[in-house]
């Protein structure tokens, strides 16, 4: 059993709010290769606006004290080079000064997936900057539910049958567990409604195993007051059963609005650029 991890969180802007500085970016490198072979099995840095993304892969699990205080550790650092330099937003998404076990409720976003790994393990990390998790509820329906996006719901027999998504409400902390294509409509009900209902993970019914999933944490939540948009992440596995990676990659072609924009007052088309 591998594990997938996303973490990220902005601590320090270049130029306002639209880069990461270089030497942020090759710390988090360093920090990487260092643990590399030990606590990781490997990792990436990678950086969307102004927000630092950990991708990495480990055996330890989900919510892994160890993975997550070496994630924090980093943004520790990073957040100190911002300091130094006068970057913009230095430990923005830092809402307290002390670890405790895990980053949950502590301000960076997280999305994790236990896989148990295939021969060849096709995995895609969406980073978002300057908008909500919800951003992703209508790229998700048309990846794992439109068939006129998805032509393997009508002709791959792992993925006939659909897919079970579920819905969390940010507001009340709720979940619900929609089966599509039976409860498509029911699902349009609550993804429609961005701001609040989210899908935080999508499994494939004939496999039994999670074929894609997201951060959801809402900043504004856990502060109880306006602090940034919360740049979400998204991890989809693609091919053998699920989507393949141009059905997912498809619903980026259409640049719909989503909430945000440079000071998170507005709504702006999702643009897709090139990673890094």
């Amino acid at each position: 059993m591998a594990t997938v991890s996303i973490i990220k969180a902005d601590t320090g802007g270049l130029v306002g709010h639209t880069a990461v500085h270089p030497e942020m970016v090759e710390h988090a490198r360093s920090a990487i290769e260092r643990v590399s072979g030990d606590l990781l099995l490997d990792g990436h840095v990678a950086t969307c606006g102004d927000d630092l993304f950990l991708i990495l892969v480990h055996t330890r699990g989900a919510e892994a004290e160890t993975i997550h205080s070496f994630a924090w550790d980093v943004f520790m650092a990073t957040t100190e080079i911002a300091q130094r330099l006068g970057l913009y937003g230095a430990g923005q998404d830092l809402l307290s000064d002390a670890f405790s076990g895990n980053l949950k409720g502590l301000g960076p976003g997280y999305v994790e997936v236990d896989i148990e790994e295939r021969p060849s393990e096709t995995v895609l990390c969406y980073l978002a900057d300057k908008t909500e998790p919800g951003a992703w509820n209508l790229p998700l329906y048309r990846m794992f539910a439109d068939p006129f996006n998805t032509a393997g719901l009508v002709i791959d027999p792992k993925m006939h049958p659909g897919f079970r998504f579920e819905v969390i409400d940010l507001v009340e902390d709720k979940r619900i567990v929609l089966h599509c294509p039976e409860e498509l409509h029911d699902l349009l009900l609550f993804i429609g409604a961005p701001g609040r209902y989210v899908v935080r993970q999508v499994e494939s019914k004939t496999l039994d195993e999670v074929a894609a999933a997201t951060s959801t944490q809402r900043l504004s939540l856990m502060a109880g007051r306006y602090v940034g948009k919360d740049d979400p992440a998204m991890l989809v596995r693609c091919q053998s059963g699920m989507p393949a990676v141009g059905e997912a990659t498809e619903p980026f072609a259409f640049p719909h609005t989503v909430a945000g924009c440079m000071r998170g007052s507005h709504h702006a088309p999702l643009m897709p650029v090139v990673g890094n």
